[in-house]
């Protein structure tokens, strides 16, 4: 590939001038200087080295974004609406402000340490770490991270949270059922760690406003893998008579139970009501409408990268947790029953 000293030598300018038109500061060169040196940047199909670039200027100009997967839940991470909205929020976040996305998942946690290590990046945003996750990364990596949907406790380091009011969203979907006649509420979640936990606590502070006892046996854990989630709805469908709604932690459990109880005869609202969490695609499309806990994605992975493009220039956070709120989106996929509570 033809340098930039070359180019300057065969126009006769200064390599300076070269470069002020390949980065696009015209303003300081002749338009036709602009002009000679565009023709022959155009005839050598001249490329810009952006790592030499880089490494001079003694920035690397790349942020990381790790995800801890889970294979027994996603053979495909990003074919999750959540994932995929996120994903593309940060993209475009990093992209405006000049610098580029490497991405990395995994569900262990020490390959996770080793390959980010090693990367140069000036940051890192990461999505739904635990707290000794982000800890073990930490304590190896030492530039700047945000975290994304963590519950790190706040006195365990400086850091950066976006998070979200789950347990607001689980009393305000459980609030709502209540009020429309359901006493019979399954929960439904595949874990009970970081946000399906804390939606759960809200469900709960909910049941205890209306003096319902709070029973383990409504809590459903769904196993998640595709090679057990067929014995989970077998076993969900077993018990489903026992329930007047099922509130899913995800729009895409609900859709999911929606789908295989549908196919039993089973019909959504008439015979059971059912709600979701994220109000994302699945929920919208869906038939009938799934009510749901709206979230605003997007803005999550805005204000992530501004905060870690922030610490990137100097400022240091003290413990900064950001809990963005959440809102009821009522849709056609709850029953209204009467209001007396049912035996």
């Amino acid at each position: 590939m033809i340098t930039i000293k070359e180019m300057a030598e065969m126009l006769g300018i200064s390599t300076t001038t070269v470069s002020n038109v390949i980065n696009g500061k015209t303003s300081e060169v002749s338009q036709k200087t602009a002009e000679k040196v565009q023709k022959l940047l155009d005839e050598y199909d001249y490329v810009p080295n952006m790592s030499a670039k880089n490494l001079a200027q003694n920035h690397s100009r790349l942020i990381g974004i790790v995800l801890k997967g889970r294979k027994d839940k996603y053979e495909n991470i990003f074919a999750d609406p959540f994932h995929g909205e996120l994903l593309g929020a940060l993209e475009a976040a990093i992209r405006e402000h000049g610098y580029y996305m490497m991405l990395y998942t995994s569900e262990d946690i020490n390959e996770i340490v080793r390959n980010v290590v090693s990367w140069n990046t000036e940051g890192l945003i990461l999505i739904g770490m635990l707290h000794d996750d982000y800890l073990r990364i930490k304590s190896k990596y030492k530039n700047p991270v945000v975290l994304i949907d963590s519950y790190t406790p706040k006195n365990i380091a400086k850091y950066v949270n976006i998070g979200l009011d789950d347990e607001q969203g689980g009393y305000l979907m459980t609030k709502y059922l209540l009020e429309c006649g359901h006493w019979k509420i399954a929960f439904l979640a595949d874990n009970m760690e970081g946000v399906d936990y804390v939606r759960y606590t809200g469900h709960q502070r909910a049941l205890q406003e209306y003096n319902i006892d709070v029973d383990l046996d409504n809590l459903i854990v769904i196993r998640p893998s595709k090679y057990e989630r067929q014995g989970s709805m077998e076993e969900i469908y077993a018990v489903a008579h026992k329930f007047t709604a099922f509130m899913c932690c995800s729009d895409y459990y609900a859709v999911t139970l929606m789908k295989y109880l549908r196919e039993r005869d089973i019909r959504f609202p008439e015979d059971l009501s059912i709600t979701g969490f994220d109000d994302n695609l699945y929920a919208q499309v869906v038939s009938p409408p799934l009510t749901t806990i709206h979230q605003n994605i997007s803005q999550r992975g805005t204000m992530a990268v501004e905060y870690l493009l922030r610490m990137i220039d100097g400022w240091t956070p003290k413990s900064t947790s950001i809990t963005l709120p959440v809102k009821l989106v009522v849709r056609d996929s709850v029953k209204i029953l009467n209001s007396d509570k049912q035996d």
